[in-house]
């Protein structure tokens, strides 16, 4: 990290532990709730198991707006950080707790101090740099890097401590039963993010700079407060009414509400409002390519667990360790794009022309998946099949997420970035959500799978065709910023 803030290592390292934390959990969720009760499993349906997991993966996301404005208006980013690593590790160690109470109510804690956190973290990565500082994206990308290195390391030790014969040998050994392993995965997760409070605390005087509170004596905003916390609440219940049978239409709003908002804001004429439509815009671009990407933890999970051969050189591993792919690759490829847009300088194509690439490579990822669907019907196919798809996803997602973190933080106005940020991560959560119904609909039969994987990957090359027509106003809507 030479020749930046050396606030940057407190958020890197920091944020690292809470994604080893929250991957950790997220790589054995999917597998958890789909296993019998006799194999320490909670036995749900693939329907039910996929609602749930798009709920729960939507509320951590959409809590970022309510962490967003707390933090904005009564305790600043730094603080609410704090806050949020201590809810997470006492969710991830409420989930350690063997009883499906203890399972939502280890959920909500996760959820909760995610929300608190996501947006907050950025925000203070946006305030080592100025607006017009050219290490400000490669910045943003060491820190996606960050995320990463606690990805790829934490299927690797919960699904280990989770799935591995070997571990459940060990816990035989003990005395422990070896049938309920699931939860001394989860247990790590808590470990992991205890660890990421403790850097937090003892570096945190290298970002005593950013992250403040309101000035003291400015007004706090209660009433807005509470109609933030009314919104919230009213979205969720929309979101759990339109998975009913008969209100599954209330989703088309998902797509809707963003177009009008690009349309309507971006025919104004202040040029906060033209940036606010290109927020809409790059908005329901990245919710699409989230839709896909995100089932990473479901439809491609379980694809992993159930239809591909969990060895290589004739060594068997856990099939949460496919997890592990995408962030390696993220790891290997992000100093390149750090490197790229740095050297590229002003000659780097524009944030909506990245959003574009990162849309193909997507696209490119399920076309993959189509042939390995057709061969699931002679057997369990190569784990080669999904290391290729996570390739090519991560080039997208290089192109995309962080590109979209640092635009957010140059389009938002100074008083409003962590809620813009929070809209932001209102796309990801969304993309969640769709995710997760998509999983729930996952059948092992070839064709419906390879028919499953064609239709979704046409949708991406739809969105990255429209949005690359519209390239050029959406670089106007920015009103100079790249």
């Amino acid at each position: 990290m030479t020749h930046h803030p050396r606030g940057l290592t407190t958020l890197f390292f920091t944020e690292m532990w809470e994604r080893f934390s929250y991957y950790g959990m997220r790589a054995l969720l999917t597998l958890y709730m789909l296993a019998a009760p006799a194999a320490g499993g909670l036995g749900f349906t693939a329907h039910r198991s996929g609602l749930v997991y798009g709920t729960y993966t939507l509320s951590v996301y959409v809590l970022s707006i309510l962490g967003g404005f707390i933090a904005d208006n009564f305790v600043g980013a730094r603080r609410a950080v704090l806050w949020a690593v201590f809810i997470i590790a006492m969710g991830h160690f409420t989930l350690a707790l063997e009883s499906q109470s203890s399972f939502f109510a280890g959920l909500a804690l996760v959820a909760l101090g995610s929300g608190l956190l996501k947006p907050n973290m950025s925000s203070m990565v946006g305030g080592l740099y100025e607006a017009d500082d050219p290490r400000r994206e490669a910045g943003f990308t060491i820190f996606y890097m960050g995320i990463n290195v606690g990805a790829l390391a934490a299927p690797i030790v919960t699904g280990f401590l989770a799935q591995s014969a070997r571990w459940k040998d060990c816990l035989s050994a003990m005395g422990f039963d070896p049938v309920r392993s699931w939860h001394w995965g989860f247990a790590a997760a808590g470990v992991g993010m205890t660890i990421g409070l403790v850097v937090y605390v003892a570096t945190g005087r290298r970002i005593a700079h950013v992250g403040l509170p309101p000035a003291p004596g400015t007004p706090r905003p209660w009433g807005r407060l509470v109609l933030v916390l009314a919104g919230i609440a009213a979205f969720l219940v929309y979101v759990t009414k339109s998975d009913e049978p008969g209100f599954q239409w209330m989703r088309s709003a998902y797509v809707i509400a963003p177009v009008a908002g690009a349309v309507i804001f971006g025919f104004q004429k202040t040029v906060d409002a033209r940036r606010l439509a290109a927020v809409f815009v790059l908005f329901v671009a990245a919710m699409v390519f989230w839709m896909i990407f995100e089932q990473a933890g479901s439809t491609i999970a379980i694809f992993g667990d159930r239809l591909t051969r969990n060895s290589i050189f004739g060594l068997t591993f856990p099939s949460s360790w496919f997890q592990s792919v995408n962030p390696f690759f993220v790891i290997a490829l992000a100093p390149i794009y750090s490197w790229l847009w740095v050297k590229l300088g002003d000659r780097q194509p524009s944030s909506p022309l990245k959003f574009v690439f990162g849309l193909v490579f997507l696209g490119l990822s399920f076309a993959l998946m189509v042939p390995a669907a057709r061969l699931t019907g002679e057997g369990r196919v190569s784990p080669l099949w999904i290391v290729g798809l996570f390739l090519l996803q991560t080039l997208g997602e290089l192109c995309l997420s962080p590109v979209g973190l640092s635009a957010m933080t140059r389009l938002a106005p100074p008083r409003l970035v962590g809620m813009i940020l929070s809209i932001w991560f209102l796309a990801d959560a969304l993309g969640n959500k769709v995710a997760g119904l998509f999983a729930g609909e996952f059948r092992s039969d070839p064709r419906w799978l390879a028919a499953f994987f064609g239709w979704q990957a046409a949708i991406v090359a739809g969105c990255a065709v429209l949005l690359l027509l519209l390239v050029p106003w959406v670089k106007r809507l920015m009103g100079g910023i790249r």
